[in-house]
């Protein structure tokens, strides 16, 4: 019992240490995305920007270019001022506008699909408050989810486990999060009830983490049957079992 108590505090000091870092600018801030979902969603809107900037531009040079013609040159200083402005217009809409984390009300939004892509990048976000064992859980979590979302794709929305993943991904796993972080940091190592708020946080994503694995596996049932059935048939018609093809004994 003694070692368990050492190791529990152990881990408590890492996870205390690994905030501080991450408050100071650390390493989960520079981490990658805990998911494809989150990822995708970076993705968009880094297009976006991308996108902004070259519309910026080809209206600015095209712009200037038309003015040039009007007025028969631009000149030295017309060019300097096409330069400096497409520069702006690069680092403006180059840092604008911010990818902004999912607030809480509207992570169980739209459909399933993207509550879940918006669950990981609250997710992420959230991983700097953690302790150490729960952001490991976290990270798990994030690689379940993406497994979890190719399973809903086409899935109905009403669909009795569409409903049961917005009931745990969209509001039980954000809900349970916040709580935590909503407690001071020097009460989440005191004991209550037997257990500490990070010892709690942690048991309660490892819960969390088995019933979205538990969700994926029902839904993908079909497939893997599928798949089954194929596979036995193939073995049938292929495999070594299979009877001498026609064309065979006569050549022989």
């Amino acid at each position: 019992m003694n070692d368990l108590t050492r190791e529990s505090q152990r881990l408590i000091e890492e996870g205390r240490r690994l905030r501080d870092d991450n408050r100071a600018g650390g390493r989960h801030r520079r981490a990658l995305s805990i998911g494809e979902g989150s990822a995708r969603v970076k993705r968009d809107h880094l297009k976006k920007k991308v996108r902004n900037v070259a519309i910026a531009l080809f209206a600015l040079w095209v712009g200037m270019g038309v003015l040039g013609l009007i007025i028969d040159g631009l000149g030295f200083v017309g060019v300097m001022t096409l330069v400096l402005a497409s520069i702006v217009a690069v680092a403006v809409l180059g840092n604008y506008p911010k990818l902004k984390t999912p607030k809480l009300p509207d992570i169980n939004k739209g459909n399933v699909q993207q509550m879940v892509s918006r669950t990981e990048l609250w997710l992420e976000a959230q991983r700097p408050a953690l302790p150490a064992p729960a952001v490991t859980l976290v990270d798990q979590i994030g690689v379940q989810l993406d497994g979890l979302g190719y399973q809903l794709d086409g899935l109905d929305q009403d669909h009795p486990k569409a409903r049961e993943v917005r009931s745990l991904v969209g509001e039980q796993l954000p809900q349970m999060v916040e709580s935590y972080r909503k407690i001071p940091s020097h009460l989440r190592t005191e004991k209550r009830a037997g257990s500490t708020p990070d010892e709690q946080l942690t048991d309660s994503l490892a819960k969390i983490s088995g019933e979205i694995d538990s969700i994926t596996r029902q839904l993908a049932e079909g497939s893997l049957d599928d798949l089954a059935i194929k596979h036995r048939y193939l073995d049938y018609k292929f495999g070594e079992g299979a009877e001498t093809s026609p064309q065979l004994e006569h050549k022989s």
